[in-house]
């Protein structure tokens, strides 16, 4: 017990306090076919100096993005963070607050929710949205629950285009729901609208869809929408939040819940999380959205203030009334989606979308010249397109990453058919020389 720090005595004095003689009498449930019977293989105490010098040792190991350029995308995205969102975000009153169980003396953790909240809704043209979800694929899960729940149905549509590990956790959450779900091919790198009219009936509670989708296409999102509508269904769309500054809005394109993941504004790659997800919706569906809002009012003596309203989580209500067990919001990560986005404004947003769609145009454009490589779609797309290669893709990688540069996804990981194609993205984190460089190495790999 070396990481404990009670002396002997005071061991002594809690084992007699609860009535066993020893540390081993604590563990006696547990069969001993599966205790284990060494010491963990963990170094003893360390001087500080030296423990500082292995741990920097076993970080040194990774990559990281000040040494590498890395085109790598697929659901978590590198943007430029300016310096004042961690600025604002180690604030103490914000860094170390837990979630507000007592909102009437929280309101700046509330206020900062409800700005969230607000922002979350002019991007996405919706009337309400939540406090914020785990992440953007737990999010789509929820909005599929919803739409079965707003339409009394069981059946959902889903287009091989939604992101892999979004369907995956779609797989994990509806099916024990009693939720049916049915997917959509695609067709030339988007959901193909008459397969999609065919398996569309009048049992589909929701039609799931990401624009831009997996393959960083635009969907058809207004036609699928109507679709979805004259056969009575929901139309849930996941967006990424940086593409809006340039789309148009899920709300204007006729969506009924919008979900999305909202790293790319002011949180870094970090390994893979935490994220947060986004959900928002009309005001028809509010009283079915998972989690809870914090919405706007005024005291007693007419001063506005925040409180936390709809809170239909299993902590707060009857069990069997609940729409989900979500059972916090990622308020730390949704403070910095906020302070980056307020920062952008308007014109900020709409200029970094603009730059990303225009260098991962560039960078489709210099690639598709070199011999052997060719767009695999001839669908407009975001930051992110699809290349087909005559070369084999990891060998393309492994020749990319001696330079320090991080290719794409090699796409048969996901889909087996596509066993030649990467899936590449370009922010606005990538100048014209990088690109360039990118390109010049691309054609030296044979």
């Amino acid at each position: 017990m070396n990481y404990v720090p009670n002396t002997a005595d005071q061991r002594d004095q809690l084992l007699a306090r609860i009535g066993v003689q020893s540390i081993d009498e604590l563990f006696k449930d547990i069969p001993e076919t599966v205790r284990l019977k060494k010491s963990l293989d963990v170094p003893g105490g360390m001087a500080e100096q030296d423990l500082v010098k292995l741990v920097k040792g076993l970080a040194n190991r990774n990559g990281n993005l000040e040494e590498y350029t890395s085109y790598l995308g697929a659901g978590a995205y590198e943007h430029y963070i300016p310096s004042y969102v961690d600025q604002l975000l180690q604030r103490s009153e914000f860094y170390t607050a837990y979630t507000p169980y007592q909102p009437e003396i929280s309101q700046g953790t509330l206020m900062a929710i409800y700005e969230f909240q607000t922002l979350v809704c002019e991007l996405t043209g919706m009337d309400a949205a939540n406090a914020s979800m785990y992440d953007g694929a737990s999010a789509l899960a929820e909005a599929a629950l919803m739409s079965c729940d707003a339409t009394r149905r069981k059946k959902v549509l889903v287009p091989t285009t939604i992101h892999p590990e979004y369907r995956e956790v779609l797989q994990t959450y509806l099916p024990p729901r009693g939720v049916e779900i049915i997917e959509v091919p695609s067709k030339d790198g988007v959901v193909d609208p008459e397969i999609l009219e065919k398996v569309l009936d009048k049992d589909i509670a929701g039609v799931l869809l990401q624009s831009p989708n997996f393959f960083g296409a635009i969907e058809k999102a207004e036609q699928i929408g109507q679709l979805a509508h004259s056969r009575g269904a929901l139309f849930v769309m996941s967006v990424n939040p940086v593409s809006l500054g340039i789309l148009k809005s899920p709300g204007e394109l006729g969506a009924d819940i919008v979900v999305g993941e909202g790293q790319p504004f002011g949180n870094p790659l970090n390994y893979g999380g935490p994220y947060l997800g986004y959900l928002a919706t009309r005001d028809k569906y509010v009283r079915r959205m998972p989690g809870r809002i914090v919405g706007a009012t005024t005291d007693i003596n007419g001063k506005k203030g925040y409180v936390l309203t709809l809170q239909a989580r299993e902590q707060h209500i009857r069990r069997e009334k609940a729409t989900s067990n979500i059972c916090s919001n990622e308020a730390l990560c949704a403070l910095a989606f906020t302070i980056h986005l307020t920062g952008l404004g308007k014109k900020g947003l709409k200029d970094m979308a603009a730059l990303n769609l225009q260098k991962a145009h560039y960078a489709a454009q210099e690639m598709s010249k070199l011999p052997g490589i060719r767009l695999a779609y001839a669908q407009p797309f975001f930051h992110e397109f699809v290349i087909e290669t005559d070369i084999n893709p990891t060998k393309i990688n492994q020749e990319l990453l001696k330079d320090k540069i991080i290719g794409g996804l090699e796409l048969s990981r996901f889909y087996p058919e596509l066993d030649y194609h990467l899936l590449f993205c370009v922010t606005e984190t990538k100048s014209k020389d990088d690109i360039d460089h990118l390109v010049a190495r691309l054609g030296e790999v044979k």
